[in-house]
């Protein structure tokens, strides 16, 4: 109690606390696009309980891990080398979870460009052949690939671990109120909806890259999101103009 209480009243814990939330949020990105998509594939009614159901789940995985920290940590020992790299678990969990965002991505692209005729619908006409298990089962599967980055970023930040089990609960809590609205959005948005999964593409080859040795910066790829999403706002004010200029 009086080391938390200490922790309470230091100034550089709070600083601490600040910046693992901001990082926290940040790495949660890529998380998040995911969840939204995934989420617009069940049923209407189902779909906040497949976030909430599944972002909770995740939850509770991260602030497992920051228990076990000995454990995640021992994750980054190589356990074999193969082609001139020393691959880790975490290596091999991240090439695990890169090559099924890159298939997600390819599988939900080819299916929004060409239907198949049996493919079941929802009420707003588009494919939905989710059940919210298998949904919560994707999302928990991959934050297992996002949490070890998570975690194992919060360890570099910090050592001490209620500021990165209050800073992992502040994330998730965000990313829970953040994923109904983003889900709304992108599926109004048919042309956001293949940004988004172009998004989940790249995200898949860095994870890939990153489990090969080749660590790509992710600045560079939240900035071309961004560059993306911004091209994207341009179209989409540009068509609205246009429908305007010809009511």
């Amino acid at each position: 109690m009086a080391d938390l209480f200490g922790l309470a009243t230091d100034p550089t814990a709070w600083v601490a606390l600040v910046t693992l939330i901001i990082m926290e949020v940040v790495l949660g990105i890529d998380n998040l696009v995911f969840v939204s998509i995934l989420s617009n594939r069940v049923a209407v009614e189902q779909r906040q309980s497949a976030q909430r159901i599944g972002l909770g789940l995740a939850l509770l995985m991260r602030l497992a891990l920051l228990l076990v920290l000995a454990w995640v940590i021992s994750l980054t020992q190589p356990v074999f080398t193969a082609f001139g790299h020393a691959f880790s678990w975490k290596d091999l969990i991240l090439v695990a979870g890169g090559l099924f965002l890159v298939y997600k991505a390819t599988t939900e692209m080819h299916e929004r460009i060409e239907p198949a005729s049996d493919t079941k619908t929802d009420v707003e006409g588009r494919n939905a052949h989710l059940g919210l298990g298998t949904a919560v089962l994707q999302i928990c599967a991959l934050n297992l690939v996002f949490s070890l980055d998570s975690i194992i970023t919060a360890i570099g930040m910090t050592t001490e671990i209620p500021i990165m089990m209050v800073a992992v609960i502040v994330s998730v809590g965000l990313m829970i109120v953040a994923a109904a609205p983003l889900s709304r959005f992108i599926s109004r948005k048919p042309t956001v909806v293949m940004l988004a999964l172009g998004f989940l593409l790249m995200i898949g080859m860095t994870l890939i890259a990153d489990g090969f040795g080749l660590h790509v910066p992710k600045g560079y790829i939240y900035a071309a999101m961004a560059f993306s999403g911004f091209v994207e706002v341009m179209n989409q004010l540009a068509r609205r103009a246009g429908s305007i200029a010809r009511s």
